[in-house]
């Protein structure tokens, strides 16, 4: 059922017999962490828990799983499970490429940083002083308010997506600043003005000043060979009515496109999608591409590759006695992690990127979630003060009650992030 990735390490020694793992796999969540017994600190999922796992696979009909582990600000363990597509039967391994969904925002907010400290943006000024796209709304004066640190906090007050982008407008719902609202739409117009500043495309400035030199080298924002040989095919939750698989569909669509262009898609930008759009609707069935921001990299859901390359990205989170030149600096870094806006006073809080639990008096932990097409589930969570951190994929629509076992069994704590 499974394939195990080769990356040395000591494996944990079982912390219990097969049937005893089975058996507290079947306590309720909250008597799971307590009763699972650790003899070794890191977040490695026990053998006793892993045995387990393809009959939760199977319980929450998902196919492909992919986990890794950070441990002391390195990447530590990484393995695949189950299938990377049913059809094929061809396995989840080193190479499998999952959609991260919204962990994209995270690392869009890294990038962000980068250019914060770079002084070619600055967290408190407002996103219309460096691009106003012809999508906003003229009638919205609020709009001239959001700034940057709003978008990576959530508190722009834009919506989550519009149900129209072809022929709505972009326009607040909410005040600027007070409150949080999840928003993809904002962290989209954020996408604009970087494109703006750098002169370049997203998954283009991304390759050259994080993946590249995080040796992220499987992920991408957009499509490649790679991407087109390795992506997983995700499926509906049990029961579920299927949806499109939106950017799974949609990118092997445009690859003929940009191959004809002589650009490739991740360097395409607003400019290349607009004059691209009529050949892409031409191209694809009615409604896959509406607007020009359908065809272009997006910050907000469309980064993917392997678990290992996140976890190579959550290792940069971590304080590291040695900073390198492309790094965001330790005084950015401690602002990404620190409470910006309340969620539940006292417990969560928006980070810059990153939602914050707090763990005790000096711990919080840094964590995210993400959902594409009703079949990619994702999350990653990381400690700053032990150097840990866990991410999770998953090719099912059912994958969040996957993950949280996952969390649950590593960690040894049931999130309050898991009840909201």
């Amino acid at each position: 059922m499974h394939a195990t990735v080769a990356d040395p390490i000591h494996r944990r020694r079982f912390l219990a017999a097969a049937a005893g793992g089975a058996a507290l796999a079947l306590l309720p969540a909250a008597g799971r962490a307590a009763a699972r017994m650790r003899d070794d600190p890191r977040w490695i999922p026990s053998d006793a828990f892993l045995a387990t796992l393809p009959e939760w696979m199977r319980a929450f009909g998902v196919p492909g799983v992919a986990i890794a582990v950070v441990d002391q600000g390195e990447l530590a363990w990484h393995r695949g499970f189950g299938v990377a597509d049913v059809d094929s039967g061809a396995p989840v391994d080193a190479d499998s490429v999952f959609e991260c969904a919204s962990l994209s925002k995270p690392v869009f907010a890294y990038l962000v940083l980068q250019l914060v400290d770079a002084g070619a943006l600055a967290l408190d000024r407002p996103l219309v002083d460096y691009h106003r796209p012809d999508f906003l709304a003229d009638d919205d004066p609020q709009l001239a308010r959001i700034t940057v640190r709003d978008v990576l906090r959530h508190s722009s007050g834009l919506p989550g997506w519009r149900a129209h982008p072809d022929r709505d407008p972009l326009r607040t719902i909410a005040e600027p600043g007070q409150r949080v609202d999840y928003s993809g739409e904002a962290f989209f117009w954020l996408q604009r003005v970087v494109e703006t500043v750098t002169g370049q495309a997203l998954d283009q400035w991304a390759q050259q000043h994080l993946f590249g030199p995080a040796g992220m080298h499987g992920s991408t924002y957009t499509w490649n060979a790679h991407a087109a040989r390795h992506s997983v095919t995700g499926v509906p939750a049990p029961g579920a009515r299927p949806v499109v698989q939106t950017f799974r569909a949609q990118w092997p669509l445009l690859q003929p496109l940009a191959e004809a262009s002589g650009k490739p898609l991740a360097a395409w930008t607003w400019d290349d999608a607009v004059r691209a759009l009529p050949q892409a609707q031409a191209a694809a069935p009615a409604g896959m591409f509406v607007w020009p921001g359908d065809l272009l990299a997006n910050a907000a859901a469309s980064l993917r590759g392997p678990v290992q390359d996140y976890a190579r990205f959550i290792a940069h989170i971590m304080r590291h006695p040695v900073r390198q030149d492309w790094e965001i600096g330790e005084a950015t870094r401690q602002a990404m992690l620190t409470p910006q806006l309340a969620v539940r006073p006292g417990w969560l809080d928006k980070g810059l990127g990153w939602n914050l639990e707090r763990i005790d008096a000096d711990t919080r932990w840094f964590f995210h979630g993400g959902a594409n097409a009703g079949r990619y589930k994702t999350f990653a969570v990381g400690d700053p003060r032990q150097g840990r951190g866990l991410v999770v994929m998953t090719s099912g629509g059912g994958g969040t009650g996957v993950y949280q076992r996952i969390v649950r069994a590593a960690t040894g704590r049931d999130m309050l992030a898991f009840d909201l």
